[in-house]
């Protein structure tokens, strides 16, 4: 079986190297660290017909779409309509992901619990609204309604921050068209995780649970990013929670959505025990992706060529081990960064792997080449073990102004 991944980040790294395991791969455009793994063509992930140049050229029988971009772009369906078996949504479905305005709409026709919320253009109707939920005593996330590569949310506790936020996108429009419109929920508060479903024509499957660090800084502190880290297992979320998540937020929106072949990302807050939807993704989590292929053995391969074709989903083999990711990101993200600063690896410790997500080679040397650089993924038998290798890692990978956090896989 031979497959075609498309991406250039982490998460297709993780993809392309857990693929390698029992296929024949390729990744396209990939980057340095992929290519050390497996074989890298060069592709625009935005050109339909480029895409499928390259899907026949390279004879894929299964393509994975990485990237939530080309997604709602509709090259999913591109592929399909060109006879290639592909994992990834139609446009249709990749709404669910490219307005969280529509995806909470959806969500309340398919009584999907989620937070009470509100969709505005205008800056004076959105503010007047977030006012009103302060002074009824809630809290506001303020959420770009676009793609807005994870970093278009304001979790706010203030009504200040709120009012800030607002400024951001729909004044100054510092996210584009991805602010453009933006949603105002009422801030949950509670316990997150993240839960990756294996989608075939109405059936499912949910692969080990992760949770994701959005924050930059230890604690939960800081702004949010596109994600600082991720471990897996949850100690705290049983499969009791799994099941009840499955019935109340995963089966719901997918009886909406007919026809959806690919990932459902439900980001998830447990409040009192009950599981609210915060959003949907439509394609594998980054980084949490890094963290749930350590976890897995045998017949990932196989499942996902089941979802490509809208066939029964194999059983995937889950390992009992645990796997902690830290990301390294350049300094000043998830603000303005530098490319271009040279990276030296090391010798790193048994059960590390390196995803590359930010990275290019110049002049034959490794630099940085985005904000979030590498994922230090690690196993070990528990998540302190783990923890403790990639911290070790990365003491060996070297580049100015790294940045990281401390105390993922330690803090629960």
């Amino acid at each position: 079986m031979r497959f075609l991944v498309l991406g250039a980040g982490g998460r297709e790294h993780a993809l392309a190297w857990k693929l390698a395991q029992e296929a024949e791969v390729v990744v396209a455009p990939g980057n340095p660290g992929a290519a050390e793994d497996v074989e890298t063509e060069t592709v625009a992930l935005g050109d339909a017909s480029a895409v499928l140049a390259l899907a026949k050229r390279v004879a894929a029988d299964v393509v994975v779409v990485g990237p939530e971009d080309p997604l709602i772009a509709g090259v999913a369906d591109a592929l399909r309509e060109s006879g290639f078996a592909t994992v990834g949504p139609g446009k249709e479905g990749a709404r669910l992901e490219a307005s969280k305005a529509w995806a909470k709409e959806a969500m309340a026709r398919a009584g999907v619990p989620t937070a009470a919320s509100r969709a505005f253009v205008q800056f004076a109707a959105a503010a007047d609204y977030a006012r009103s939920r302060f002074n009824e005593g809630h809290g506001v996330a303020v959420k770009a309604s676009g793609a807005a590569l994870g970093k278009g949310v304001a979790v706010c506790s203030e009504l200040e921050s709120a009012m800030e936020a607002l400024e951001r996108m729909l004044v100054h429009r510092e996210l584009g068209e991805a602010g453009a419109e933006v949603v105002v929920e009422d801030r949950l508060v509670g316990q997150e995780f993240s839960l990756l479903t294996l989608v075939s024509d109405g059936r499912f499957f949910s692969l080990p649970v992760a949770q994701d660090h959005k924050r930059l800084l230890d604690g939960d502190e800081g702004p949010n990013t596109g994600g600082m880290g991720t471990f897996s297992p949850v100690d705290w979320v049983s499969e009791e929670l799994v099941q009840t998540t499955e019935d109340q937020v995963v089966a719901p929106i997918l009886a909406a959505v007919p026809g959806y072949r690919g990932v459902l990302f439900s980001g998830l807050m447990v409040v009192d025990g009950r599981p609210f939807c915060l959003e949907y993704n439509v394609r594998f989590g980054d980084p949490e992706t890094q963290s749930v292929v350590r976890r897995l053995g045998a017949g990932f391969a196989e499942a996902l060529s089941a979802v490509a074709q809208g066939a029964p989903l194999p059983p995937i083999e889950a390992l009992d081990n645990c796997a902690v990711t830290v990301v390294m990101a350049s300094a000043g993200y998830p603000g303005p960064y530098t490319k271009g600063i040279p990276i030296t690896v090391g010798p790193l410790p048994e059960g590390v792997k390196l995803f590359h997500a930010g990275t290019a080679l110049h002049e034959g040397c490794l630099v940085t080449a985005g904000g979030r650089v590498l994922g230090v993924s690690a196993t070990g038998p528990t998540l302190e073990e783990a923890a403790d290798k990639a911290y070790a890692a990365i003491g060996s990978v070297r580049f100015e102004g790294r940045q990281y956090r401390t105390d993922i896989g330690r803090t629960r």
